[in-house]
């Protein structure tokens, strides 16, 4: 079993990796993957996006017809586009429902395995104490405070340790955006240099 350290670590890593891309995308990628396996679903959503192009041409072909001077072609384009807006919108509701409760059980799913997991782990390991602080190297209420709530004063407990970690990731995301927006501001900056000396 890995050590409950690094179990700690990865998990408030994953936390702040979901809220940072956040969950509809997360979602929205998952059901992307999900309709690409040979699910219930993906030939649903191969026949509405069918369906859709056929009611985008029948649309087009509808409106260069002139319903005035060619009203039997105009009639009959008519009639088939509502047959198949009729189809699409009859498939689309089915799918926005399969879709809603999809959304449900991997929401469910994802805060299960986060922060779910987070807070049970809390409570099973709130006297058990991840690693002990050797005597004397800090005063005795800092000690106190290292094992709040309920873990044997002179060690770190789940809780600090999960602070700790979550900090630490926080950092070292934010260090990482600012990097790459600096990364990006110095490419765009030699962009416009070598503009320059062309002209």
């Amino acid at each position: 079993m890995p050590s409950l350290l690094l179990v700690v670590f990865v998990l408030q890593l994953l936390i702040y990796l979901v809220n940072t891309v956040g969950a509809p995308v997360i979602n929205e990628f998952l059901w992307t993957l999900y309709n690409k396996l040979p699910t219930s679903t993906s030939a649903d959503v191969k026949s509405q996006s069918m369906l859709a192009r056929e009611v985008v041409r029948l649309k087009r072909e509808l409106n260069a017809t002139s319903a005035q001077d060619q009203f039997a072609k105009w009639a009959k384009l008519d009639r088939e586009h509502n047959r198949a807006q009729a189809k699409y919108d009859e498939k689309a509701n089915s799918l926005k429902d399969f879709k809603s409760t999809f959304d449900r059980s991997i929401t469910f799913l994802r805060w299960g395995s986060t922060n779910g997991l987070r807070f049970f782990l809390q409570f099973w390991y709130a006297k058990h104490p991840l690693f002990w602080i050797p005597r004397g190297w800090v005063p005795r209420y800092v000690e106190w405070i290292l094992a709040f709530p309920r873990a044997p004063t002179g060690s770190v407990s789940f809780q600090i340790w999960g602070i700790a970690c979550a900090t630490v990731v926080q950092l070292v995301g934010a260090a990482v955006v600012a990097g790459l927006v600096l990364l990006g501001e110095f490419r765009q900056g030699q962009g416009r240099e070598n503009a320059k000396k062309e002209l």
